[in-house]
């Protein structure tokens, strides 16, 4: 058994750390753990006018966004020397904020850009336009990037994936049948009619109708959300020369050149073959004039936010009212702050971390980490369906996990970005450029192993495979999540499973396909892998049954990971909460034991509420499952839950044990 540090050790008396204030107590725990937690909030709570959802997420979020508002704003406020990122932070907020200037100006920020769609010829100049068009920022039919090389992650490697939907997912396009669907797309084609005609098009509606025709194309040629979870299929690497044999006609090589890898490299990564054959066929296959205002249309679509208000309030109508519900655009400071975050998002978080980050909060966090990670170790060491060949595997992947906490131990160079207080299009164009240039520049060079893919400012964490490697921001070690004043049961509960849920994306369907060195390589033997299956199939059936609104049920596929995550981290965290007691009983506070503020600490942080247009939006294009079910799906698989709340057959939340799911 691993040894683990005591948190608790000579510390004064801590509080519970739960929300008793939302329980709901005429809901059994037994029944609806979710509702009896959350209940009152539930009952009480509106989701503000501004939001599609609401929740501890979007609350702490809510916090972390204000705080960053008092950063952006003072940087705004002071004169700083031209060329520092403070000078930068401040007066992108500005050129964002002067709505005065973004009415005078029209759509006269896009000039160049229209001029140079409108100028299109011929389709040979179309790689060198998509190649443009994607480094300010603009959606094209194919992305082309660099990232680890999958199968080789001491290199970097080039991709080319799909791309190039107005819509959140292909699902919009081809469901003729689900009413919602329909009604989405209709009124997309009306918005696209619209936002066109705003621009000066006189021909608005039936170029609209182009558009969509031709995106539905694409959209039949798409890989769904599903498909693309699948690491192996997503991997074909190919000399440069066959891409000419998948998509003939197109010129790959002026698109390479275009994006900026040029003769760089001799071989890329195409991520859905089919797609790009499909894509090449649908653009040999379409007008001149459908491309042009298909390009013209998403440069639009990109930009709208940054235009003046008629464009701003089309733009929300549709992307905020209709596919989310949302009947009020966000207070345009926070969009201000989100566009500054998006462009310079550690400049901001490195101010952020010196005002909220204190240092024992990342020392606390470094410890729950390492118990975890102990109790991962001996929960493998001690696995029954897992043989000793994938065992030693596993845990040698385990050993070489690499965490970080708080935030980058070097922090992003913006020296060559160009900010003006006066040219917010510009600014928000010469951002995207500057991400694609950083971009591309890695290939050739060692992999950055101290790169972040979050600010310390997000409310959130992730796994990354190729690095193998959990990343946990600042913004997200606080309460609920993480409450340094509160005894230990909730920290484990909470932020203790968010610590095991990412460890366990390490050996989720997906994670568990690479290994230490975050290589794509099978090191299960046949017999392990299946015996895997079998558990995640369960998991599979379980999710799929939830169905948040009438005739919508969880992908159980597409939320696969998040389901292992969740339901893996749970149990891990427990482990860890109870070898951390060190034998000795935990205290009751508030009337409730350390098990039962365990798994309390885990369903308070999923209290969330959402609109039903952005929870269909959710379930076709989220890999995880709506809040309720994380929590309710989650802990019903746990058999310290059962004891913990007493739950017996007839209760609405027991399983059989035989149906229980059990992974690490």
């Amino acid at each position: 058994m691993a040894a683990f540090a005591n948190a608790a050790d000579n510390a004064p008396a801590r509080t519970s750390g739960i929300d008793v204030q939302y329980i709901d107590s005429s809901v059994r725990p037994q029944d609806d753990f979710f509702k009896y937690l959350n209940g009152k909030w539930l009952k009480d709570t509106e989701i503000p006018a501004d939001k599609s959802s609401w929740g501890t997420f979007m609350q702490l979020r809510e916090t972390s966004i204000t705080q960053a508002r008092g950063i952006v704003e003072a940087d705004a406020a002071a004169k700083h020397k031209v060329g520092t990122d403070e000078q930068k932070i401040g007066d992108l907020y500005k050129s964002f904020m002067d709505e005065k200037k973004l009415e005078s100006l029209g759509t006269k920020p896009l000039a160049g850009e229209l001029h140079r769609i409108a100028a299109l010829k011929d389709k040979k100049a179309l790689p060198a336009l998509i190649a443009h068009l994607s480094q300010i920022g603009v959606s094209s039919p194919y992305g082309i990037r660099v990232a680890q090389d999958a199968k080789n992650s001491t290199q970097y490697a080039v991709y080319i994936g799909q791309s190039g939907l107005g819509l959140p997912d292909r699902d919009y396009y081809l469901k003729k049948d689900d009413k919602r669907m329909a009604d989405a797309l209709a009124k997309y084609e009306e918005h696209v009619a619209k936002v066109l005609t705003l621009a000066g098009e006189k021909n608005a509606e039936s170029e609209a109708k182009a558009i969509v025709a031709f995106e539905t194309q694409l959209a039949q040629a798409q890989w769904t959300k599903v498909e693309l979870r699948d690491p192996v299929k997503r991997y074909n690497k190919m000399e440069v020369a066959k891409l000419a044999e998948l998509a003939p006609g197109y010129d790959w090589k002026a698109a390479l050149a275009a994006a900026g890898v040029g003769n760089k490299v001799d071989t890329v990564i195409v991520g859905q073959p089919s797609y790009l054959s499909g894509m090449n066929q649908i653009v040999q296959n379409a007008d001149l004039a459908t491309l042009q205002s298909y390009f013209k249309w998403h440069l639009l679509r990109e930009f709208s936010p940054f235009l003046s208000k008629q464009f701003v309030d089309a733009n929300f109508a549709f992307y905020g009212t209709v596919l989310t519900g949302v009947n009020e655009n966000r207070p345009r400071w926070q969009r201000g702050v989100a566009t500054v975050e998006g462009a310079l998002g550690e400049a901001v978080g490195r101010q952020y971390v010196a005002q909220y980050f204190p240092p024992e909060r990342k020392a606390r966090m470094e410890e729950l980490v390492k118990n975890v990670l102990a109790a991962y170790k001996d929960s493998i060491e001690h696995l029954e369906w897992m043989g000793a060949e994938t065992r030693a595997q596993a845990l040698d992947k385990l050993a070489k996990f690499t965490p970080h906490i708080g935030y980058p131990s070097k922090w992003r160079d913006y020296s060559k970005l160009t900010i003006k207080a006066d040219d917010l299009v510009g600014n928000v164009m010469r951002a995207s450029q500057f991400a694609h240039n950083r971009n591309i520049s890695k290939l050739g060079k060692p992999v950055d192993r101290e790169e972040w893919g979050m600010t310390p400012q997000t409310v959130n964490a992730y796994y990354n495979s190729s690095l193998n490697e959990i990343v946990f921001p600042a913004a997200i070690l606080q309460p609920p999540f993480f409450n340094a004043a509160a005894d230990d049961a909730v920290n484990y509960g909470a932020i203790g499973a968010v610590i095991g849920h990412e460890i366990g994306h390490g050996f989720d369907d997906k994670g568990s396909q690479s290994d230490g060195d975050g290589n794509l390589r099978n090191w299960w033997t046949d017999s392990d892998r299946a015996a895997f299956k079998a558990k995640t199939d369960v998991l599979d059936a379980q999710y799929s049954a939830f169905e948040p609104i009438p005739g919508y049920h969880v992908n159980g596929q597409l939320t696969m990971g998040e389901n292992i995550g969740d339901n893996s981290g749970l149990a891990i965290a427990y482990k860890a909460y109870k070898i951390s007691l060190h034998g000795q009983p935990a205290p009751v506070i508030d009337g409730l034991t350390g098990d039962q503020r365990f798994y309390m600490g885990f369903g308070q942080v999923w209290r969330s509420k959402m609109r039903d247009a952005a929870q269909i939006v959710q379930i076709k294009t989220d890999p995880h499952s709506p809040g309720q079910f994380r929590a309710n799906g989650t802990v019903r698989n746990q058999p310290g839950f059962y004891e913990a709340f007493g739950v017996k057959p007839g209760d609405k939340m027991y399983l059989e044990p035989k149906d229980r799911v059990s992974i690490w």
